[in-house]
């Protein structure tokens, strides 16, 4: 796993400024510990840094072909390449490295831009063709690896894996775009190709740029395609030949990501998606496996004994830690780390069981993507209910009268879903699961937004209605219903969310973190798939599960869906108390211009009393004003 940077000019600009390359890639330090490169032509610079897995001796970066000609800086993994570059070596390509980086220049050399199609793994990797004089970007299916990239005035590109490598070059703006703060405040991330700052972009999932003397060309390469599209009818396929399929997917995908030259482990939750990784690693062979696993003093529940279980039936070499996290050392640890302002609160036992992780291993296996692929969050259950006609109107007459439920009645589980769920009834029905999934009306974006704010973002308008979403929601009528709900969440919300928690806190660490349940055929296969098999009723994950009932006991998988329980809404009223009052306090929140500091405090004050709780809305604020004390 490595940070990668660089800069590519026109060819009348002057020569690139190799020490402005090697500060940026010392911004990315911490992604890549052992090893850091510059590559400086004329017009181009490349920077690597570099967490060493494969060839640890022979594998540093920049890399080159024989003669020269053709340079890359690479981020990621090719779990393929040792099937490739025994191709490429038939073909008459010679090797100097063991690495999977110099499989993809030997790659390019022999299928031209049409390589990509070749690579199976995660990648942000940029490449470039002294002959043709091209710089090609290139970002995996899934959005696994980050690649930010801007175009300056004179034609100048710059990229980075972070923002803030961006930032070291003194020609790149600060300005705050308003449609990506307004998405950060309703959704708690930023949607790719927006960042968070004017002119910057994100390079979408499944996309290249090619960059050829002062200008850019993007394509998309990768996006799912429906059963149909496929060339096939899922509907006549027999379950059982679906479950043995689906069951060896999954083996290969793990089998894939076991390919390392370092020690490697898996996180454990005890849950059906990181029990499948771990028991089919012990079924493939792996030894030791090590797991870990955290839990926390102060929460609602403890998955640890669920864990344990499971790494006593797959005889795994377990390591546990019950932490009790202090809320404010890491909180602004974290929030240094964040490239954009970032507002899903796991990023804190992501980051804390990557730190455990790292010493004994620099490898891990995670379950992330199954949520998304399979069908396991209960907004996919909301919207069914929802699509009932009875259900849409007692929801919209009920919706208003469940904030006036006594605190006492809110505290109990039940009703906070129950609140939770006429919520969503709040919001556009065009936004379909994502109105479960929203943190801000329109009504409340309205009243929280400055005139100035208001004036500089247009109109405040409904998700699916704006880029990037509206794209997303035009391909909806490829799929069936439920199949159409995870492909929104294919494209937006594990992208631009999970992808980005998982990378920059096990990058924080410096530990390189794998998804098999993202393996990109692993996917294609299961979206090919009747939504009635990953949604079955109102069961989520059912194809998933059933075929999993070879492997695991039933209460791995048919236990109800937990997940990390931080508990922000204390620590706002706790911990952070003081951190939230001076960071949002009227002074602030009127000089920055940005929101009506009234209802800021409306916010502040109703939730320290424990009237409301407004804990996701007053956090993302609150990262927001430290995120731009940080960075601006």
């Amino acid at each position: 796993m490595c940070g990668i940077c660089g800069i590519a000019a026109p060819s009348s600009a002057e020569p690139v400024d190799r020490p402005l390359v090697e500060a940026m890639c010392r911004t990315l330090a911490h992604r890549g510990p052992d090893d850091q490169g510059v590559y400086a032509g004329k017009t181009v610079g490349l920077g690597a840094r570099r967490l060493s897995i494969i060839d640890l001796e022979g594998g540093h970066q920049p890399l080159a072909n024989e003669d020269g000609t053709i340079w890359i800086a690479h981020n990621g993994e090719v779990y393929n390449f040792p099937g490739l570059r025994e191709e490429l070596i038939a073909r008459g390509h010679r090797f100097s490295t063991r690495t999977d980086t110099e499989t993809i220049v030997h790659a390019y050399e022999e299928w031209g831009e049409e390589f990509v199609h070749r690579l199976r793994g995660m990648f942000a990797f940029a490449l470039w063709d002294g002959k043709e004089r091209r710089l090609h970007l290139v970002r995996d299916r899934l959005g696994v690896k980050p690649l930010y990239y801007t175009l300056l005035d004179d034609g100048t590109l710059v990229f980075g894996s972070e923002l803030k490598a961006l930032l070291v070059h003194p020609r790149v703006g600060r300005a705050i775009e308003p449609r990506a703060l307004d998405f950060f405040l309703t959704l708690e991330y930023v949607p790719s190709p927006l960042c968070i700052l004017k002119d910057i972009h994100k390079l979408p999932a499944g996309h290249t740029l090619t960059f050829e003397d002062g200008r850019i060309e993007i394509k998309e390469y990768w996006d799912i395609r429906s059963g149909a599209e496929a060339g096939g009818d899922p509907s006549k396929r027999r379950l059982p030949e679906v479950m043995d399929e689906l069951y060896a997917r999954l083996k290969e995908a793990v089998k894939l990501r076991l390919v390392s030259d370092v020690p490697l482990g898996a996180f454990l939750s005890g849950g059906i998606d990181s029990s499948t990784i771990v028991g089919l690693m012990r079924e493939l062979g792996a030894s030791p496996i090590k797991t870990f696993s955290i839990g926390f003093e102060e929460t609602s529940y403890n998955e640890l004994p669920y864990a344990r279980r499971t790494a006593e039936m797959f005889a795994t070499e377990h390591e546990e830690f019950t932490i009790e996290p202090r809320a404010l050392e890491l909180t602004e640890k974290l929030i240094r780390h964040l490239d954009e302002p970032f507002g899903d609160f796991s990023i804190f036992p992501t980051y804390l069981v990557s730190k455990m992780a790292r010493p004994h291993v620099k490898v891990i296996l995670s379950g992330d993507g199954g949520d998304e692929v399979f069908g396991g969050y209960e907004h996919y259950q909301a919207q069914k209910i929802a699509s009932c006609p009875p259900v849409r109107l007692a929801g919209r007459l009920a919706s208003p009268l469940i904030n006036r439920l006594p605190p006492a009645a809110r505290k109990k589980g039940v009703w906070n879903k129950l609140q939770r769920f006429l919520q969503g009834f709040e919001h556009a029905p065009g936004n379909r699961h994502l109105r479960w999934m929203m943190f801000l009306s329109r009504k409340d974006r309205e009243r929280l937004y400055s005139a100035g704010f208001r004036e500089r973002l247009g109109a405040v308008d409904e998700i699916f209605r704006i880029p990037p979403f509206r794209r997303i929601y035009e391909r909806l009528p490829d799929f069936d219903r439920t199949t159409g709900e995870l492909y929104v969440d294919l494209k937006s919300y594990l992208v631009d969310d999970i992808m980005v928690k998982v990378d920059r806190m096990s990058m924080a660490a410096s530990l390189e973190a794998r998804e098999p349940l993202l393996d990109h055929k692993l996917v294609e296969f299961v979206f090919g798939l009747e939504g009635r098999l990953k949604l079955h009723g109102l069961t989520t994950k059912w194809i998933f599960k059933k075929t999993m009932e070879r492997l695991l006991p039933a209460e791995n998988i048919h236990r109800p869906k937990e997940g990390f329980s931080i508990p922000i809404k204390h620590w706002l009223r706790r911990e952070l108390r003081e951190l939230m009052l001076d960071h949002l306090s009227e002074r602030r929140i009127r000089e920055a211009g940005f929101f009506n500091p009234g209802a800021v405090q409306r916010m502040v004050s109703a939730h320290l009393s424990g009237r409301k709780n407004f804990s996701h809305q007053l956090w993302a604020l609150l990262v927001f004003e430290i995120w731009k004390e940080n960075y601006l």
